[in-house]
């Protein structure tokens, strides 16, 4: 096999992993079919907000219609505060307050006297706007680091020569989870790292152990069954990134009105 279509394989096969991730993660806007009249309208509602009032845009819905948007903090067992749309630019607009950093709301819609969601309320965190000097780096050192572990394995699998790709994919895997990844959760939250063992957030510990099995590999690199260690680093990291971004990550305690890292 060429190493063309090596690289080709090793693109496609990181381009799914990441759309998977980024669509199967709990701040990607949540799809939701509104029947009305006998049409359908597909809805992305928001589940990430900045320091700033998130609007909730009905897109589509005729500008008439009767809605509503409820919500409530999370975690609470407060009362839902109900808020009506309003026709904004033509289209069906309500604001879900700014919280904390940290802090969650847990919401559903209204939408001609049929409740959207409500038995599976939404729930949206907010934070602070991440520069995308910061951000843009952090997600191409981490898509780099996919990109060539998976072509460390293919070279693995053909019984090629490995050691180079393998020492620069734990370098831009130590610099996009290690260095830019805690830059973008100060920004965001505050914590510089809120994995093992100051907390429970589910991407800096995947992260962590990732990086640890990348580790043991390199340390390995001269046992002459390196190449089984190699695979079984690929491999973890492939199941692993498979887990939705963003999980039990930072959150704001309404009760102590605190940032918490630990769930």
């Amino acid at each position: 096999m060429k190493q063309s279509l090596y690289w080709l394989l090793a693109v496609v096969i990181t381009l799914v992993l990441s759309v998977y991730q980024r669509m199967t993660g709990p701040t990607y806007p949540k799809k939701v079919t509104v029947e009305l009249n006998g049409e359908s309208y597909k809805l992305k509602l928001p589940r990430s907000g900045v320091r700033h009032d998130e609007i909730v845009t009905l897109k589509g819905i005729p500008s008439g219609t009767e809605a509503q948007l409820h919500y409530r903090c999370y975690p609470t067992s407060h009362a839902y505060t109900t808020v009506d749309f309003r026709c904004i630019d033509h289209e069906l607009q309500a604001a879900l307050p700014v919280q904390p950093i940290g802090g969650k709301l847990q919401y559903y819609i209204t939408v001609d006297g049929k409740d959207y969601q409500a038995d599976d309320p939404l729930l949206i965190r907010f934070r602070q706007d991440v520069p995308a000097v910061i951000l843009v780096p952090h997600i191409l050192f981490m898509f780099a680091a996919m990109l060539f572990a998976i072509y460390t394995l293919l070279l693995v699998v053909t019984r090629k020569k490995y050691a180079k790709w393998l020492k620069i994919t734990v370098a831009t895997l130590f610099v996009g989870g290690f260095i830019f990844g805690p830059l973008v959760q100060h920004v965001a939250f505050g914590p510089w790292w809120t994995g093992f063992p100051f907390g429970t957030d589910l991407t800096d510990n995947k992260t962590l152990l990732s990086f640890l099995f990348f580790v043991l590999a390199l340390l390995t690199l001269r046992w002459k069954h390196n190449r089984w260690v190699v695979a079984l680093a690929v491999l973890f990291m492939v199941i692993i990134f498979t887990i939705p971004h963003s999980m039990y990550g930072s959150e704001y305690d309404y009760s102590t009105q605190q940032l918490s890292t630990e769930k």
